[in-house]
């Protein structure tokens, strides 16, 4: 029995059988390896596919990103001078707890109003009415002098207006200097002529077509007066912090309001221009400090001899009044 075991493990060992024996070992492992490697394949693909489109989708990404810099967006009802710390609340400063707006004991003093019989309310109403009725703006004006005792009647006439929390949030800038109001032009120029190109949007250029309205404003030239009314969207108080001011944007517009009135009451003229996106660049250029943001622009003087506007209707009072 030793011996067959013995002859066994000789003829195992022998060169010609152990040769074999490799062979079929190394066929062996590549069969299993084939095998395998039919069975992955599918999951191989699966994996590189994935691969390949995570790699694309990232390429598309960040070529849409580049796109997106270089290009202006559409988005005509963004002004991004305005939108800067427009709709965001001031932090309070921990601990502070003070006062900020007018004296605590702000003595209250008796008030007499004007009193007309209806007859009369009537009659100023309506004079009122038909004086304001005519105020159109005017894209053609006069380089002819205007009394700078008016502007500033004017302008004083707008700081009478309600704001809140009598935070009187509002900056009137006067310009009356040619340079000035050149380079003005030029900065409203080269930014409405983006606006208009690739900022407003096809169907917002259409509509001012009918207007014949673009981004040549000459009016910034001839116009004696500019007027560019800047919001305060906070102040300082005395030991330098910040002071809050409430709805500082709806009451620097109805100051805008009652300033237009105040013009055509003077027999001024004007366009409400709101160059979109100039705000920064003029606030620079007029020193203006960084709590201030552009909201309107006000070429004032006199209309040309050859001046010409829209034939416009203003909508019935029935169309713009419910009466509950």
């Amino acid at each position: 029995m030793a011996w067959i075991f013995k002859q066994i493990v000789l003829l195992a060992t022998a060169s010609p059988f152990q040769e074999k024996l490799q062979n079929l070992e190394q066929r062996l492992h590549i069969s299993v390896a084939m095998a395998l490697f039919s069975f992955l394949t599918p999951v191989f693909i699966a994996i590189i596919c994935v691969l390949i489109g995570v790699i694309m989708k990232k390429t598309n990404g960040e070529k849409e990103k580049r796109d997106t810099k270089s290009k202006h967006p559409s988005r005509p009802w963004v002004d991004e001078d305005l939108k800067d710390g427009t709709d965001h609340p001031l932090e309070e400063e921990e601990g502070d707890e003070e006062w900020q707006g007018l004296e605590e004991n702000v003595a209250h003093v008796p008030f007499t109003g004007e009193r007309y019989s209806e007859a009369e309310m009537i009659k100023r109403s309506r004079a009122f009415y038909e004086l304001l009725n005519k105020r159109r703006s005017v894209r053609f004006l006069s380089d002819e002098p205007v009394p700078r005792e008016v502007i500033d009647n004017v302008i004083r006439t707008a700081g009478t207006s309600p704001s809140g929390a009598h935070t009187e949030p509002w900056t009137f800038v006067v310009v009356q200097d040619p340079d000035l109001r050149h380079k003005i032009r030029e900065i409203v120029e080269e930014e409405e002529e983006i606006n208009y190109k690739k900022r407003m949007g096809d169907r917002w250029v259409n509509d001012l077509k009918r207007l014949r309205t673009n981004w040549i404003k000459e009016y910034l030239d001839t116009a004696p007066y500019l007027i560019l009314i800047f919001k305060q969207v906070y102040g300082r108080l005395p030991n330098g912090k910040k002071k809050t001011h409430y709805y500082n944007e709806i009451s620097v517009s109805i100051a805008c309001g009652i300033l237009l009135a105040a013009l055509q009451n003077a027999g001024l003229y004007t366009v409400t221009s709101t160059p979109l996106n100039c705000g920064p660049q003029l606030r620079v250029l007029l020193q203006r400090p960084a709590n201030e943001k552009l909201l309107l622009l006000l070429p004032v003087g006199y209309p040309k001899k050859d001046a010409t506007v829209p034939a416009l209707t203003r909508k019935p009072l029935e169309d713009i009044m419910v009466v509950m």
